[in-house]
C-alpha cells in the first residue's frame, strides 16, 4: 500500500504549496513512475494505477474535456439558482479598490506586502500646520460653551477655520486648498476631536463625503474652477444630503426625484434642466450651508436626454438661495452642537450643468458615493474614535493615579486595573487601524472594505473605551459641566456608531458581503461567468475559476489542518523573536477564515445574504485579522520598542481570541451540524488554542497608564494637551504631576504611620509630620499644594437650581 501513501503525500504537499494542477499532476506521475522503477511492484497492479491516473488526471488537465464532462453541467445548474445582482449591488462591488484585505482573504497572505508598506509620516508643512493653526484653533475652543451655552462654535472660531484652510484639507493647491495627506487629515481631526467633538465633526465633514470630494473626483473643469476655490476659502460652506425620512440604510429606496424638463433659471428661460422634489434629514452643516449636494432619482419621461426613462441615482449641486429650497431648523444630535438639520426642496429647478460631473454622470450617483465614502469611513470617524482612546489612556489613567480610596490609588485595584487595560489596549489597536488605512489612501488606493472595517472597529472600540472610562470616573464623569471632559464624548458614541453606514449594517452586510465578492480570489469571477450573456464564454470563464476555486479550498483544508496540529510554528514569517509567532498565527487564522468563508458560501449559497449573524461573525474574523496585522505594522513603524511590546501582545492575543470566537460561533450555527464539526476538527484539532490576554499581561498594560513613560507618550501622541490647571484636562495633568513628585513623601509618611510616629494617614497628618520633623517645611508645602491640586482635579461642577448657570466659587 506504499503507493497510497505516495499519492496522498503528493496531493497534500501540492495543496499546501498551492501548486498548479498540471504541476502536481506531473509530480504524481513522476512519483508513480519512480515507485514502479525502484520497487518490485506488480505489473498488473501498476497498469491499473496508470489507467486510474489517466482516467482522472487527464480529463482534469484537458480543459475542453473537463468543461464538457464537469463544468458545463455545474454552470447550467448555477445559472438557474444564482440570484441576479442588482445595479446598486453591482455599483457597490465596482467601487473602490482591493487592498490588504484580499491578502487576508487568500488564506496565504503575502506578509512582504505588509512589510513593504511605507510608514505614515507628516511633511514639514503638515507638522507646522498641526503645531501652529490647529493648536491655536484648539485653544479657542471651549466645549462646554459650544455645547451648552452657544450651541455653536464662536464666530471667531468659524472665521479662523475658514481663513486657515481647515475646510480645504483635501482640496488641491491649484484651487487654493492645502492638499494634505490622508494621514495629516486624520491627525488634524483627531487633535481637534480631542478638544471638542462638535468642532471635530464641523471640520471633518467638508473634507470627507461632500461636494468637495465629489467635485475633485468627478466634477467638470468648469465646476472645479468655480466651486473648489470658493470651498477652499470658506466662501461656500458645503453639505451633502443622502439620508431621508424613508431612506436610511436602503439608500436605493429614496423617494427624492428629479424630472428632466425645460424651465427658467436665474432670469433665463427655456433652460434644459431638472425639477427636483426632495426631503433630507440628519444633514451635517445644513443649517449654515451655502452649497447643497443632493442625491435623487432622475427620470426623463419626455426622453429629452435619451430613450431611457429611469436614469438612476444622480448627484447635483444646488445653491442655498435657489427658489424652492427650504433649509429647515436644527437637529440636536446627542447634545452636540455641530450644525445638523433637514433640507427640503419643492419644485426646485436647476440646469443640467448642476449635475456633478455633468450629463456624463447621469445615473452614476451611487457608484460615485461608494467611491467617495471612504474618507468619512477611513479617516474622519476613526480619527474621532482614536482621540477618545488616547484621551482615555492619558487622562483616565491620570485620574486613576490621583484618586485614592483606602489610601491607595484606585488604579491599583484589580477591578479598575482591568478597565484600564481595555482602555490602553484598545487605544493601541485603534491607533494602529486608523494609521494603516491612511497609507492605502495616500498611495492612491480606495480600499472600500478596509474603510468599512476601520470605521466599524474603531467606533465599537471607542464605545468600549469610553464606557470603561466612565466606570472609573464614576460620578466625576457623570456630572456635566465645564470641568467634565468625558460626558460629551460619551454622548458622541451613538453619532459615530450611526453615521457613514450604521455599525450593524456595516458588520452584517457590508464587510463580508462586499468583501467576499471583491476580495475572494475566485468568487466574483464565478459570479460574473454565470451572468455572462455569452454562454460559451461563460462556461470557459466559469471552468477556469471553478477549478482554481476547488484547488483553493483543498489547499486551505490542508493548510488549516497542518497549522492546527503544528501551531503554525514552522511557517516562515518576518518579524523578530517577539513578533514572528504572531505573524505565524496571523497566517494560520487567515487560512482558517478563507476555508470557513468558502464553507459558508457553499452551504448557504445565496441565503448567506440573509444569514446576517453568520456574515457578521465572518466580518468579525476578517476585521480582527486586519486589526492584528495593523498592530504588528504599527509596532514596527514606531521603532519596535520593547517597552511597547506589552501593548502589541495584548492586541494580538485579544484579536486571536476574537477571531476564534467568531469562527467557533459560525461552525456551531451552520445549518448542517456535521459540517461545522468537521471544520472545527480541521481548524482547531486541539480545542481552543487562544485565550484572552492573561491578568499578568493586563496588569503590565494598565500600569503604563499610571506613570509617565515614552510608551504612554507614544500611545497618547497627537491629542491636544492643556497646561491650564483650571481646565478639564489641564487640572488632571497638574495634579498628576504633583502626585508623582510627592510619591516618595507619601511612602515616608506611610512608614512613619506604621512605626507609630503618626496618628493617622489623612491630610491632617501632614502638619503633625512637619512638627515632628519627619518632613521639612518645603515638603509640607508641596504636600499641601498637591492636596489642593487633587481636590481641584476630582471636583465636579455645581449649578444653581433656577437658571443652571455655573456657580462662582
Amino acid at each position: 500500500m506504499m503507493w497510497i501513501g505516495l499519492v496522498i503525500s503528493v496531493i497534500l504537499v501540492s495543496a499546501y504549496l498551492r501548486l498548479p494542477l498540471i504541476l502536481w499532476s506531473l509530480l504524481l506521475a513522476v512519483g508513480l513512475a519512480g515507485y514502479q522503477l525502484f520497487t518490485e511492484a506488480d505489473a498488473s497492479q501498476m497498469s491499473l494505477l496508470w489507467i486510474v491516473y489517466a482516467a482522472i488526471i487527464l480529463p482534469l488537465n484537458l480543459k475542453p474535456v473537463r468543461r464538457n464532462l464537469i463544468s458545463r453541467g455545474i454552470y447550467t445548474a448555477m445559472k438557474k439558482i444564482m440570484p441576479t445582482i442588482s445595479q446598486t449591488e453591482q455599483e457597490a462591488l465596482d467601487a473602490g479598490d482591493v487592498w490588504w484585505e484580499a491578502e487576508l482573504f487568500s488564506g496565504k497572505p503575502d506578509l512582504g506586502f505588509l512589510q513593504n508598506l511605507p510608514k505614515p509620516e507628516l511633511s514639514d508643512e503638515e507638522q507646522a500646520f498641526l503645531d501652529g493653526p490647529v493648536e491655536e484653533f484648539c485653544k479657542m475652543l471651549d466645549d462646554w460653551q459650544i455645547t451648552h451655552v452657544d450651541y455653536d462654535l464662536t464666530p471667531e472660531a468659524w472665521q479662523f477655520a475658514k481663513d486657515n484652510g481647515f475646510f480645504s484639507l483635501i482640496i488641491p493647491k491649484q484651487y487654493g486648498g492645502l492638499d494634505y495627506s490622508a494621514y495629516c487629515h486624520s491627525q488634524v481631526v483627531m487633535k481637534i476631536g480631542s478638544r471638542s467633538g462638535s468642532a471635530g465633526v464641523t471640520v471633518m465633514v467638508p473634507n470627507s463625503l461632500g461636494p468637495g470630494k465629489l467635485l475633485m473626483t468627478y466634477g467638470t473643469d468648469e465646476q472645479k474652477d468655480y466651486y473648489l476655490p470658493r470651498l477652499a476659502k470658506g466662501i461656500e460652506i458645503p453639505c451633502f444630503g443622502l439620508t431621508g425620512p424613508d431612506a436610511g440604510s436602503d439608500a436605493g429606496a429614496m423617494p427624492d426625484t428629479g424630472i428632466v424638463c425645460y424651465g427658467s433659471y436665474e432670469g433665463e428661460d427655456n433652460v434644459l434642466g431638472i425639477r427636483l422634489n426632495f426631503a433630507k434629514r440628519y444633514i451635517t452643516l445644513a443649517p449654515v450651508a451655502t452649497l447643497l449636494g443632493i442625491a435623487f432619482k432622475l427620470y426623463d419621461p419626455e426622453h429629452l436626454l435619451s430613450e431611457e426613462e429611469d436614469r438612476g441615482i444622480t448627484l447635483a449641486l444646488i445653491k442655498r438661495d435657489t427658489e424652492g429650497v427650504d433649509v429647515g431648523k436644527r437637529h440636536f444630535p446627542a447634545n452636540h452642537a455641530f450644525m445638523n438639520g433637514p433640507v427640503r426642496g419643492k419644485d426646485v429647478f436647476i440646469p443640467l450643468e448642476s449635475i456633478i460631473g455633468g450629463a456624463d454622470y447621469v445615473g452614476k450617483g451611487w457608484a460615485m458615493l461608494m467611491e467617495c465614502l471612504g474618507d468619512g469611513r477611513a479617516i474622519s470617524l476613526p480619527a474621532l474614535g482614536t482621540a477618545a482612546g488616547k484621551m482615555g489612556s492619558k487622562y483616565t489613567g491620570a485620574y486613576a493615579r490621583i484618586r485614592q480610596q483606602f489610601h491607595t490609588p484606585i488604579g491599583h485595584f484589580e477591578g479598575v486595573e482591568e478597565a484600564l487595560t481595555e482602555i490602553a489596549g484598545q487605544a493601541y489597536a485603534m491607533d494602529a487601524a486608523r494609521s494603516l488605512v491612511t497609507v492605502a489612501l495616500d498611495s492612491g488606493a480606495v480600499p472600500s472594505v478596509v474603510s468599512a472595517i476601520v470605521k466599524l472597529q474603531v467606533m465599537e472600540r471607542m464605545r468600549d473605551v469610553i464606557n470603561h472610562a466612565m466606570d472609573i470616573h464614576g460620578g466625576h464623569g457623570i456630572c456635566m459641566g465645564p470641568h467634565n471632559h468625558l460626558a460629551r464624548p460619551y454622548q458622541l458614541i451613538p453619532v459615530g456608531i450611526t453615521v457613514e453606514g450604521a455599525n450593524i449594517l456595516t458588520r452584517t452586510m457590508i464587510i463580508f458581503g462586499q468583501g467576499a465578492m471583491r476580495s475572494h480570489p475566485y468568487l466574483l469571477k464565478e459570479v460574473q461567468a454565470v451572468h455572462n450573456k455569452d454562454h460559451n464564454q461563460g462556461v470557459k470563464d466559469f471552468d477556469n475559476a471553478f477549478f482554481a476555486h476547488m484547488g483553493f479550498i483543498i489547499s486551505n483544508i490542508v493548510r488549516s489542518f497542518w497549522f492546527g496540529i503544528s501551531f503554525a510554528k514552522l511557517v516562515s514569517t518576518p518579524g523578530d523573536s517577539d513578533t514572528s509567532r504572531y505573524y505565524q498565527q496571523l497566517v494560520k487564522m487567515s487560512s482558517a477564515f478563507a476555508l470557513l468563508a468558502d464553507v459558508c458560501v457553499g452551504v448557504l449559497g445565496g441565503s448567506l445574504k440573509r444569514r446576517e449573524k453568520i456574515s457578521g461573525r465572518l466580518a468579525d474574523a476578517l476585521s480582527n485579522l486586519y486589526v492584528m496585522s495593523a498592530a504588528l505594522k504599527h509596532y514596527e513603524n514606531q521603532g519596535s520598542h520593547r517597552e511597547d511590546l506589552v501593548l502589541l501582545k495584548w492586541v494580538c492575543q485579544d484579536s486571536l481570541f476574537n477571531i476564534q470566537t467568531a469562527l467557533k460561533g459560525i461552525m456551531k450555527n451552520l445549518p448542517v451540524p456535521v459540517i461545522g464539526t468537521v471544520c472545527n476538527f480541521i481548524i482547531f484539532p486541539f480545542t481552543k488554542p487562544y485565550q484572552r490576554p492573561s491578568d499578568k499581561l493586563g496588569h503590565k498594560v494598565a500600569r503604563l497608564t499610571l506613570s509617565p513613560s515614552v510608551t504612554l507618550d507614544r500611545l497618547s501622541n497627537g491629542i491636544f494637551n492643556s497646561d491650564d490647571k483650571s481646565e478639564a484636562t489641564g487640572r488632571l495633568t497638574h495634579a498628576y504631576n504633583l502626585v508623582l513628585r510627592t510619591d516618595e513623601l507619601q511612602h515616608k509618611l506611610r512608614d512613619a504611620y506604621k512605626q507609630g510616629r503618626l496618628s493617622s494617614r489623612d491630610t491632617n497628618a501632614y502638619l503633625e509630620a512637619k512638627e515632628k520633623n519627619i518632613i521639612s517645611d518645603v515638603e509640607y508645602k508641596l504636600l499641601m499644594e498637591t492636596e489642593e491640586a487633587i481636590q481641584n482635579a476630582i471636583k465636579v461642577d455645581e449649578f444653581s437650581f433656577s437658571d443652571w448657570k455655573i456657580e462662582t466659587p
